[in-house]
């Protein structure tokens, strides 16, 4: 592993003898050395420094400025790394002479002349050497250990630490591919020195208290195969046939899987919606015990009406970057539910830095709910380091303790393999240290300041162009002063009198929008359903996709005139510049009308009647079908409509598994009760949930998926739950 030793010279240091035999001597003891120069004003550098290197020495040569000038330079480094070793190297360097913010953060002074080089390399080496063994976490640390010891496997899986694929060459190329070292980790639950996943024993239960006193929980759970399970893991603890749940309506499909699993009765809290297809939040009264009860009592499948809540679950952050105030919802629904479950899958990060304070579902050193349980279930894939798949689940006990561990422990068992994935256990466990102490605000701040960035870019260049009465791509949130830094709080979150956002309905602070969620918005729709006219510039999200993927920018989600871009921890000014560099390639072929056969060959020979197209004149013939159709009022509608619930959904599904469905096509649907999940991708929010009703609106919206899928081919989604029978005939299944 390459962790040189920095020497950081912060002025000239000339052909300064001390230090020239220090790295001599260095050089003989093995390390690996790498020189910085400067003022120490470079804050990327001095960060790449802080990440990357196994021990800094900060040189203070005779002739240079008063040592205070390290000040700065030390409080910088460790504002990223709070553990790598600091020293100060010079002639004459004492306490008196150093300030004592520096002292209070530094790891020694060396001062030539007082010993040999070569007892001050020993010295710095064995700084190395503590630094460089504590890096890993229990877990990766024991899997380190395992997997470099040479030992045989005669346990599964059958490549034997990859010594099967060397047998083939096919087999040859995976192995060269992926690394020995990957393959020699991916070992069974055998290995009793790694601990096991399903018992949470030894070097894993070891990682799972660590990353709980991280992400300030009570409990932790490392998940290997996603947040979908996660979730239904906590549903499979806490909820059984016939218990009402109270779900967000735009929630993701595993929390609708988990209530057909547990048989449990939903009633659902509707929230807001653009008519640009952003997804807003649920109003603050849907909370309250008085309208949760309204609920009750309306719902059709409840028969006793006096039966308690068992488990409200909340998406926080929504798809597109709403979240709620969660202390004050863990306040108002204290006691009014048994248990709350914060989605968070995609705000694993809200922990670690300020801005987020109170937004986040699970954090002990805030005030405890008396009866209550809180949890949070996390991607730690998504905006964290994990690998695919990687999730945890966060749990915040009440007062009196009323998480019952021992249940949980076989819902975990009942949805976790007993075959589990090492290599993504070790990044649970190596994502969660890499955001312990100061290195993850430090993280999160960066990704804000990044996306941030990113926004007053696109900003700044749609207004020099609007000045002209050209057009320019927009994004989706408040419109920032043109600063740089942080930005302020208060200007992100949502209130009733602001037109940014486009919803009908907003408790003011109540909500709020993460800025590192970015919806890049193109022309041609506004946020209240308002088509450009024939002839302006209208550009549907799914051709600059198209566009984008092939010029190897691949986006998390397309919307009819938005992409959404997703900041994370790994985003770097230089990806999202080349985003920035990409736009405006789009907008100059765009304005030329350039054929599409020239901008996208893959995309022209996998559909050639678009080839001798002109970019602009395809973009405005799609602009116009989908204003023609009014397709952001029917894509709303479809959402945000009453629904009628005929039956529970696990009864729906159990008929539809016992073969007691008919197979009805799109045009006869109205009035069907659906025995499966309708989920339009994008976005991948279900539309029903099998046992309610088809409505005449979502009818015309499957119809209607089915002509722009014959008329516009590539440029369209497709329905979850519709089964195309032969090319020209879809159907889905209804109960009998």
């Amino acid at each position: 592993m390459s962790f040189p030793v920095t020497i950081v010279t912060p002025a000239p240091a000339g052909a300064w003898r001390p230090l020239e035999m220090l790295e001599a001597a260095l050089g003989r003891a093995g390390l690996e050395l790498r020189r910085f120069g400067g003022d120490g004003r470079d804050t990327g550098m001095l960060a790449h420094v802080a990440r990357s290197s196994s021990a800094v020495v900060y040189t203070v040569p005779p002739d240079a400025p008063a040592v205070g000038a390290a000040a700065d330079f030390v409080h910088t480094v460790r504002g990223y790394n709070d553990r790598v070793p600091i020293l100060l190297f010079g002639e004459q360097l004492t306490a008196r002479g150093i300030p004592q913010p520096v002292l209070a953060r530094i790891d020694g002074v060396v001062n030539a002349y007082e010993d040999t080089p070569d007892f001050l390399a020993r010295k710095i080496h064995r700084e190395v050497s503590h630094y460089l063994g504590q890096l890993p976490p229990p877990f990766f640390e024991a899997l380190l250990r395992y997997a470099g010891d040479g030992a045989y496997s005669w346990h599964c899986p059958g490549h034997s630490g990859g010594t099967a694929f060397l047998k083939s060459p096919v087999g040859t190329l995976f192995h060269e591919f992926f690394g020995e070292n990957l393959l020699r980790a991916d070992v069974c639950n055998a290995v009793e020195d790694l601990g096991q996943l399903l018992d949470h024993s030894g070097p894993i239960a070891d990682s799972e208290r660590l990353a709980a006193r991280t992400f300030r929980a009570d409990h932790l759970y490392f998940v290997t195969n996603g947040t979908s399970t996660s979730n239904k893991i906590v549903w499979n603890s806490l909820v059984g046939p016939g218990d009402i749940v109270a779900v967000d309506r735009n929630c993701h499909k595993s929390v609708l899987h988990a209530i057909i699993l547990t048989g449990a009765v939903p009633i659902y809290l509707m929230p807001a919606r653009n008519k640009a297809g952003v997804i807003g939040p649920i109003p603050r009264r849907e909370f309250t015990a008085a309208a949760l009860q309204e609920k009750i009592e309306a719902s059709p499948l409840i028969a006793d009406k006096s039966r308690p809540i068992r488990l409200l679950t909340l998406t926080q952050s929504t798809y597109d970057g709403i979240i709620y105030r969660a202390d004050e919802l863990r306040r108002s629904l204290d006691g009014v539910v048994d248990a709350i479950h914060f989605d968070e899958a995609w705000l694993p990060h809200a922990a670690f830095h300020p801005f987020y304070e109170g937004m986040h579902g699970v954090a002990n050193d805030r005030d405890r709910t008396g009866r209550t349980v809180v949890y949070a279930t996390q991607s730690t894939h998504k905006l964290l380091a994990g690998l695919s798949q990687a999730s945890q689940i966060l749990v915040q006990d009440t007062t009196d303790g009323h998480f019952d561990e021992r249940v949980f422990a076989q819902a975990y068992r009942m949805h976790t393999s007993t075959s589990p994935q090492y290599a993504i256990i070790a990044s649970c466990d190596v994502s969660a240290e890499m955001m312990a102490g100061r290195r993850g605000p430090a993280l999160v701040e960066e990704t804000i300041t990044e996306a941030m960035e990113f926004r007053r870019a696109i900003i700044r260049v749609g207004d020099e162009r609007a000045a002209d009465g050209d057009w320019w791509f927009g994004v989706w949130g408040p419109d920032t002063p043109a600063r740089t830094g942080l930005a302020e709080r208060t200007e992100w979150e949502l209130t009733a009198d602001a037109a940014w956002h486009g919803f009908d309905r907003v408790d003011d602070g109540f909500t709020m929008l993460d800025p590192i969620k970015v919806t890049l918005t193109t022309p041609g729709l506004t946020v209240h359903g308002e088509f450009s006219a024939p002839g302006s510039p209208s550009i549907p999200g799914v051709v600059l996709a198209r566009y984008l993927a092939e010029h190897g920018v691949v986006v998390e989600k397309t919307g009819l005139y938005s992409l959404f871009v997703l900041f994370t921890i790994g985003i770097t000014k230089g990806r999202w510049n080349s985003l920035v560099a990409e736009l405006h390639r789009f907008k100059s072929a765009y304005d030329g009308n350039a054929a599409i056969e020239r901008l996208m060959p893959a995309f022209a020979k996998a559909f050639p009647e678009y080839a001798r197209r002109g970019l602009r004149d395809l973009c405005e013939a799609l602009h116009g079908t989908y204003r023609d159709a009014d397709l952001a009022e029917l894509t709303t509608a479809v959402y945000t409509e009453p629904v009628e619930q005929v039956t529970i959904p696990a009864d729906a599904w159990t008929a539809m598994a016992a073969g007691r469905v008919e197979h009805v096509p799109v045009e006869k649907l109205a009035g069907r009760v659906t025995a499966v999940l309708l989920t339009p991708y994008p976005p991948g929010i279900p539309l029903l949930v099998p046992g309610e009703r088809i409505s005449a609106s979502i009818v015309r919206f499957l119809r209607y998926e089915q002509i722009l899928a014959h008329r516009w081919p590539g440029f369209t989604g497709i329905t979850h739950g519709v089964v195309d029978e032969d090319g020209l005939h879809r159907t889905v299944a209804c109960l009998a």
